[in-house]
């Protein structure tokens, strides 16, 4: 089962472009650890669950997500989290249910002033948690440089390279918007194929291009739309030139059949028009 998509997705850090709409906040004091940024995320939430996910995680995926929230539903549990694979707890990768949640840092805060520098443990050792190994993969955390060259060599590896990059093309264009890239690159695949290798580019181009004049002014999800309307139209463009080639191409060969000469032509001689030969038009 996918987990439903986060009621309201709070990020606390710096703000920067986003594929999707989130409320931004920051811990207090900035840098002030863990537990404060928790707090400080908490305060924007009303949900019974709350899902916490540190944002340095590429191999988190959706199973590790769903695992959680299943087992944080248990009766009389106040949340679970994910275990490494040495057993160590990992409470930035955990759904904790709210009301326990905020009494628990409210009391913290209370006894010590504020939340600021103080441990996650103190946040854990209140809490009846249910455990989820993580697997090496979703414990996987990038701290330092070394590791996120060592994720990078992953996911390349896995193919996944290219999510990776339109991700981070995206964010260096301020981009806030989900398309179908799937869709894109059968669009580039036909245009190549049924037109001529150039046209994939220039051809994924010009329906950006017309999308972004047709959704002037609307939100993403209406700019998406409007990629997926364009990208529909030309596709179904390259496949006519694709099976009006392949139809052109074929026309010798049905004369031959019906009295045509040795060399595929009609009947009396004739050639066919060497200005059309090859270019894929009918």
């Amino acid at each position: 089962m996918t987990p439903p998509p986060a009621a309201r997705p709070v990020v606390v850090g710096d703000r920067r472009a986003t594929s999707r709409p989130v409320v931004w906040t920051r811990e207090v004091p900035q840098g002030g650890g863990p537990l404060a940024a928790l707090g400080a995320g908490l305060r924007l939430t009303s949900a019974d669950h709350v899902l916490v996910l540190s944002a340095d995680l590429p191999f988190l995926g959706p199973g590790t997500v769903d695992a959680l929230l299943t087992a944080a539903a248990q009766p009389g549990r106040e949340g679970a989290l994910c275990t490494d694979p040495d057993g160590r707890d990992q409470p930035l990768v955990a759904a904790y249910r709210a009301e326990p949640l905020r009494r628990e840092l409210a009391l913290i805060a209370t006894e010590h002033g504020n939340l600021a520098g103080l441990p996650l443990r103190l946040l854990t050792a209140e809490l009846d948690l249910a455990r989820v190994d993580a697997g090496p993969d979703a414990a996987f955390d990038c701290d330092t440089w070394d590791d996120i060259a060592a994720a990078r060599a992953r996911i390349r590896e896995h193919g996944a390279v290219l999510d990776e990059w339109i991700t981070s093309v995206k964010n260096e264009l301020g981009i806030d918007l989900d398309v179908d890239t799937g869709a894109l690159l059968d669009l580039a695949r036909d245009a190549a194929h049924g037109v001529a290798r150039p046209a994939a580019p220039l051809t994924t181009f010009l329906v950006g291009y017309a999308a972004a004049r047709a959704s002037a002014g609307a939100g993403p999800d209406e700019a998406a739309a409007a990629v997926a309307e364009a990208s529909r139209k030309a596709t179904a463009l390259a496949l006519r030139w694709e099976a009006e080639a392949a139809e052109a191409t074929a026309e010798p060969t049905k004369s031959a059949g019906q009295g045509g000469d040795a060399a595929g032509g009609p009947a009396g001689g004739a050639k066919p028009d060497k200005g059309r030969e090859g270019t894929g038009t009918p």
